[in-house]
This record gives structure tokens, C-alpha cells and sequence, in this order.
């Protein structure tokens, strides 16, 4: 999917010194011996000068001081030599991740890398259906085919076992229908066709939002074990893919019943200015809980697929945008303050009128949304709050001792304070998560500013430091305050193959074509969807 690598190379030329009379005769030879090299061996030599390159660049983080915190870049041009060095090393780190999981979690859901075995969630093979876009998208076709052939062969949804609705849709349901897409492979389709089907027990509920957990053999579903209630966010955020598979099979029945449930939310009490609580009853329909409102955890891709629905099906569902637009005016009034000491832009909580500076890494999905929203026609001050946003969650990495983001920040708001962020003890890991990767991607595909793909570079080498295990895989750390000893997990989540690397990928391509957002929607888990043609 790639072009064909051009024979790009770097003249360097040393000025003569009187001191030095052999210099012009050294500089042929050097030049000799250099074209002597295979390209292969030339491109690899650049390719460590570049990395030295950037990489002293980031170990002088006392240039943020000397700036005021701002951190300032080279005005370098981007040559199509490094643009492909970092796609090949977004590769790279794939088939690092993906040599841990073939080697000892083939099969299964997650890997645990530094244990070198695997654990179970579902029992679905989660991270390789999470993962088969991504290698499509990098051009990884042996990887794909060895994936594709278990699919075929051994993927069998005939089990007896609970799964959760919302990240089976998002990473199972989501994962075929993308790649059903992307290769016109029937397969994927049959598979996606058999899992939404099993899915659907949920939504028979006494009020139709669906129940938590559905045992996809039996044929049965449930609420958690401890409450009726399920979270907002995961029943307004199977949407999109629920919608596309009744599109691809002709029945009404899988659109219907998502679509019921944001009739249900767009009607109700208990929203703030559109910010809608984080639970929701299953018996009775309404939201529990209230007057606690977050775009974190519980609440935040809901504010994500009223935008992207209506992207979806073709900017005609105007309620959705409706609400998309009021929640974007609600978060501007109630939950965006400014930090202490850079005046960093931030979203934080609002708990019965009580304001809290805390911001989950979740958040970081935000500032994409906005993005994508003013690329397709909405207010321009959503694209400059988009920047606003961007610029605090690359300070939650770059403020780090590790240059990798908590799970959790608290921003301070008092004048005098010495850093913007600060993270509670038990708020210091990090689970790979690739929110802010996407947020860069989205504001690089419009925006064209270099600086967004620095960022990206930086922190995938924060990754590559501090959570790469050595025989093969990342895995998720605990203390993102400690490089000395970041505590690692041993859990590679799925999403990892899913999202963070596909969207470094895509970051670091500067082809727009590859997956345009003119074309395709990504659902909440990274998967790319079409967006509807006008005459539907």
C-alpha cells in the first residue's frame, strides 16, 4: 500500500580549511566508499544519523524552562527518507509485539509478555481480530495471512460464554467489518454476520438499552452481577457498527435497536447543558447517578459517536448533531479551566456542582473529535480547542519522567504552582492506551503541521524505552514516574495492536488517501468504516 521507496540521499558538504590541504582529496574518497555501499547499508546508516539526530534533540527537555515550557522545533523538512523510517519502525514495533503474542498467546486473548503466557477474557483470539486491520494497513501481508487462516479455521463463536456488549462489538464486531472492507474478503463478513447476531440478546431488556453481558451460546443476557444499571457510554457506542452490519445485510432489526437507544438518551432527563451522567437503568430506562458528569471513563465515547453517526450515515440525522453540538458547548462551560504554570487548556469533572482539575488519559480522545467535526464543516473554534486540548495531552507525556502518560492527571490551578501536572499514586500506570496517538493523527491529517508528528515520534520511542520486552511484545507499566524501575504489568492489550500502533502509522504517513476520512469512519476502537454513500 505503499509507494515505491525512492532513492533519496544526503549530500553533506565540509567547507575546505587552509589547515587541511588533503581535504578535497578525503572528501572523494569518502564519497567513493559512500557510493560503494548498497542502498540497503546507505539507507541504514542514514536512518541511525537521523534517530541520533532526533534523538539529541530530545534529551535537552531543559530548553522547556529556558521557553516557558513551550517546547520549540527545528524548522526541518521532512524527507521522504525519514517519512518511510518511521512507517518502518511503527512496522517494526508490530512484529516485535506480534512475534510475543504468536510465540505464546497464539490463539488467545491477551498476551503477557514478560511471563511469557497469555490470559483469557472472552476466549475469542481478541487481540488478533483486534489487530488484522493494522497489519492490512502496514502492508504486513504474511503476518495477515497467518491470522486470516485461524480465523477460517479455528474462530468458532459457538461457545458458552459471557462476553461484554460494548468491547465485543467495538473490537470483535468492528474488527471484521473492517477488514471485510479493506479486502472484499467474504469471510470477515460471515464472521461479523455470526457474532452481531449472537450479540442481540442484549437488547431484550423491559426498555430496550441493553443489558451489560451476553452469553453468546446460550443465547442469553444479563446486568452486572452487582447492579441493573448499565454505563452510558457502552450502550450509546455500538452504533456505528451495529448500523453497518444491518446495511450489509439488509435487516432492519441490528439499526433499529441501537438506534432506539439514542432516540431513548436524546429524550431524557438528567443532562447538564448535554452532558449526560455516567449510568443508565436497564429496567426502567433513566439515568442513575446524577450529577456527576466526566468525558472519561463511562462517559466519553458517547460524545464521540453522536459526532461520528452522524458522519456515518451521511450528515442527515440532525438530532444527533444536535446533541453532539450542545455537549460540545456544555464541556466548554462546565468542565474546561486552564492550568498553572503554561495556562495548559484541560477538561476536568464536574460532581454535584463541584469542579474537580482531574482528566483521565481517555480524554485525549477529545481533541481528534473536534478536529473531525470542523473538518467536516462545523465551527472553526472547535479545530482551535482541538489545538488547545493537543498541546495538554502531549504535556501529560512530555512532563513525565518517562515521557509516558498516566492513566490519570490532576492539573493544578494555583498561581505559583511549579508543574501543570500532577498524578496520584495510584493514577501512574500506563496501559498503552492510544488516545492521544489518535487525537495526532486527526490534527496532522488537517493541519500538516510537522510538529504533531514529533510528538508521535517522541512517544513512540517513550514506548519502545520503557515497555518493550525484550523476547517479544509491550507491556503495560505501573509507575510512569519511575524510569529506573516502571514497574512493568505483563498485559499487552489488545488495543495496543488495534489502536496505538495503527494510529502511529497512519500519524507518520503523509498520504491522505490511506483510509480518508472523506471515506471512512473509525469506530471507538480504531476500526475504519465507510461512510454511507449520499443516495442512502
Amino acid at each position: 500500500m505503499l509507494p515505491p521507496s525512492r532513492r533519496d540521499f544526503v549530500s553533506l558538504t565540509v567547507s575546505e580549511s587552509g589547515g587541511y590541504t588533503n581535504g578535497k582529496q578525503r572528501r572523494q574518497s569518502c564519497w567513493r566508499k559512500w557510493k560503494q555501499l548498497s542502498r540497503l547499508q546507505r539507507s541504514l546508516i542514514l536512518f541511525v544519523l537521523v534517530l541520533l539526530l532526533i534523538g539529541g534533540i530530545a534529551t535537552y527537555p531543559s530548553l522547556s524552562a529556558q521557553w516557558g515550557g513551550t517546547h520549540v522545533f527545528m524548522k526541518l523538512s521532512i524527507s521522504p527518507l525519514l517519512v518511510e523510517s518511521r512507517l518502518e519502525a511503527v512496522r517494526e514495533a508490530f512484529r516485535h509485539a506480534w512475534k510475543g503474542y504468536k510465540d505464546f498467546a497464539w490463539g488467545h486473548d491477551e498476551l503477557k509478555p514478560v511471563s511469557k503466557s497469555y490470559s483469557e477474557w472472552f476466549g475469542l483470539g481478541l487481540t488478533l481480530i483486534d489487530a488484522l486491520d493494522t497489519m492490512w494497513i502496514l502492508d504486513l501481508k504474511k503476518e495477515f495471512e497467518e491470522a486470516k487462516q485461524w480465523v477460517a479455521t479455528e474462530l468458532s463463536f459457538n461457545k458458552n460464554v459471557d462476553v461484554n456488549l460494548f468491547e465485543s462489538t467495538i473490537r470483535i464486531l468492528g474488527g471484521l467489518l473492517s477488514t471485510y472492507h479493506l479486502t472484499g474478503d467474504a469471510l470477515f463478513l460471515e464472521k461479523a454476520k455470526d457474532i452481531g447476531s449472537r450479540l442481540m440478546p442484549a437488547f431484550s431488556t423491559p426498555s430496550k438499552i441493553p443489558y451489560s453481558d451476553v452469553n453468546i451460546g446460550k443465547g442469553t443476557a444479563h446486568p452486572p452481577r452487582w447492579t441493573s444499571d448499565s454505563t452510558v457510554a457502552e450502550v450509546t457506542s455500538i452504533q456505528l457498527e451495529f448500523r453497518e452490519l444491518g446495511r450489509l445485510t439488509g435487516d432492519p432489526k441490528y439499526q433499529a435497536a441501537v438506534m432506539e437507544v439514542m432516540q431513548q438518551v436524546h429524550k431524557l432527563e438528567g443532562k447538564h447543558d448535554g452532558l449526560v451522567p455516567m449510568f443508565i437503568n436497564t429496567n426502567n430506562g433513566q439515568f442513575t447517578h446524577l450529577g456527576i458528569y466526566t468525558l472519561g471513563a463511562r462517559a466519553d465515547s458517547y460524545y464521540e459517536y453522536l459526532l461520528k453517526q452522524w458522519i456515518q450515515g451521511g450528515k442527515k440525522e440532525t438530532e444527533l448533531l444536535e446533541d453532539y453540538l450542545q455537549a460540545v458547548e456544555g464541556i466548554k462551560k462546565n468542565l474546561l479551566k486552564k492550568s498553572s504554570p503554561l495556562g495548559l487548556t484541560f477538561v476536568g469533572e464536574l460532581s454535584h456542582g463541584h469542579f474537580t482539575p482531574k482528566m483521565d488519559h481517555l480524554v485525549c480522545f477529545l481533541p481528534g473529535t473536534l478536529a473531525l467535526g470542523a473538518h467536516h464543516g462545523l465551527a472553526t473554534e472547535h479545530m482551535e480547542l482541538a489545538q488547545q486540548l493537543m498541546e495538554t495531552c502531549y504535556q501529560m507525556y512530555t512532563q513525565m519522567e518517562t515521557g509516558l502518560a498516566p492513566e490519570i492527571a490532576h492539573f493544578s490551578m494555583q498561581t505559583g504552582s511549579i508543574q501543570d501536572v500532577d498524578v496520584k499514586l495510584a493514577d501512574r500506570h500506563n496501559l498503552l492506551r492510544p488516545e492521544t496517538v489518535e487525537s495526532l493523527f486527526y490534527l496532522y491529517r488537517f493541519t500538516k503541521d510537522k510538529k504533531y508528528q514529533n510528538w508521535g515520534w517522541e512517544i513512540l520511542q517513550s514506548f519502545n524505552t520503557y515497555t518493550r520486552v525484550e523476547t517479544g511484545g509491550y507491556t503495560s507499566i505501573n509507575n510512569v514516574r519511575d524510569p529506573k524501575y516502571p514497574s512493568p504489568r505483563d498485559k499487552m492489550e489488545s488495543f495496543f495492536l488495534g489502536e496505538t500502533l495503527k494510529y502511529f502509522y497512519l500519524l507518520f504517513s503523509d498520504d491522505p488517501n490511506l483510509i480518508s476520512l472523506d471515506k471512512y469512519v473509525f469506530n471507538t476502537e480504531a476500526h475504519p468504516l465507510p461512510i454511507w454513500p449520499q443516495a442512502e
